[in-house]
């Protein structure tokens, strides 16, 4: 049982900050996607 928990101390932690990047990553990911399709749709206009 000690073992577990010194085991999860050890993972936990890391399982939890990487969680957590992966997250805000993600909404960083759906901004820059919006924004180039916006880019995308000006340079389209300009075109016309």
């Amino acid at each position: 049982m000690e073992d577990m928990l010194i085991q999860i101390g050890n993972y936990g932690f890391p399982i939890v900050i990487s969680i957590y990047l992966l997250v805000r990553i993600e909404n960083k990911l759906d901004e820059l996607t919006r924004a180039i399709t916006g880019l995308r749709e000006a340079v389209i206009e300009m075109k016309t």
